[in-house]
């Protein structure tokens, strides 16, 4: 059985250089950094808030944690109790939660825009790799061409029927399935956020599995992501000052099913290819929503294309990066 290597999008970003002081200026404010680790979907999460009271601050994050556990019964892959995964076993959902509701329109709109370079439902061509992988003694040469084409021939985005008035969401074809953590990671993030400001906050930086900055720090300095080196995480290829925005990274490396890392978990929708290891894009947009499903997209479009889905998609800027550094970037 080959390991299935799993470093997930976390490792691109060194919010703040990985726990970078974040100190205040000399008397401009008695907050106090408060801070929480755990995962959301799977991947390592994270929120870190200031403020004088710590009470008040864990008591935020309690509520904001309340979120995420509701999210994640909606939207994870992992469990076989939520309402993406009864969908997938099922071919219907009734009763559908609003908040898949409105992922799903998201995701199917960001597929239009890109003319299924995204398509939420590659889920069985994932599976179909994972099967090979994971099975005794695995081809390196990976699954079979037959095997790529029956998974390839369940996946379109328009065989996806969502009725939001009635609730329901179903697959016009046997065998679909649907994957949101390319978008999911990101609504968590947007949702737990707004939980917190509820509770008056408003100077944070949260990260269900793609970090979002609400307003400045309270120096009122901007907080600093950093763009890793897709082969060495812990090198940062390029810093970026972000304020009030989410910045959401895709690569290869995120998900490697096999030790070569010949075979990553972004497939190409048009063929079955998986994209290449050490090639990993960082996008920048106003919401987490917006950034985590673009950064996947970006990654796959052809370079003709990229423009225009960042733009129509609510995109700012897009930033292509491998080991020798920044390749390009496009700007909305």
């Amino acid at each position: 059985m080959t390991a299935v290597m799993s470093r997930r999008r976390f490792i691109t970003f060194v919010a703040a250089a990985a726990g970078l002081p974040l100190l205040l200026k000399a008397g401009a404010s008695q907050a106090k950094p408060v801070r929480w680790e755990g995962t959301a979907l799977g991947a390592p999460a994270s929120i870190q808030l200031y403020h004088a009271d710590e009470a008040q601050a864990r008591a935020a994050i309690a509520a904001g944690l309340d979120e995420l556990k509701r999210l994640e019964a909606i939207f994870s892959v992992y469990r076989a109790d939520s309402s993406i995964s009864m969908l997938n076993r099922e071919g219907v959902l009734e009763n559908a939660p609003d908040d898949f509701i409105a992922m799903l329109t998201r995701s199917l709109a960001l597929a239009r825009i890109s003319d299924g370079v995204y398509d939420p439902t590659i889920q069985p061509v994932w599976q179909t790799y994972f099967r090979h992988f994971t099975a005794n003694n695995p081809d390196p040469a990976g699954p079979t061409p037959r095997e790529l084409a029956a998974a390839l021939a369940l996946v379109d985005w328009r065989a996806v029927e969502v009725d939001a008035a009635r609730k329901r969401i179903s697959f016009s074809r046997p065998g679909m399935g649907l994957t949101l953590n390319s978008g999911a990671q990101g609504y968590i993030t947007d949702r737990v956020a707004d939980v917190l400001r509820a509770h008056g906050f408003d100077r944070m930086l949260v990260d269900m599995g793609e970090p979002r900055a609400l307003s400045a720090k309270p120096d009122g300095s901007a907080w600093r992501i950093g763009i890793a080196d897709p082969a060495n995480p812990g090198r940062t290829v390029v810093t970026l000052d972000v304020v009030d925005k989410c910045v959401s990274t895709s690569g290869g490396y995120g998900t490697l099913f096999d030790s070569a890392g010949a075979f990553t978990h972004l497939i190409d929708t048009r063929n079955g290819r998986t994209a290449p290891a050490l090639l990993g894009v960082s996008v920048v947009a106003n919401t987490g929503a917006v950034a985590d499903g673009l950064s996947t997209a970006m990654l796959m479009a052809p370079a003709e294309s990229r423009q225009h889905i960042l733009r129509s998609a609510g995109g700012q800027k897009a930033i292509y990066v491998t080991p020798e550094g920044v390749v390009s970037t496009v700007e909305a």
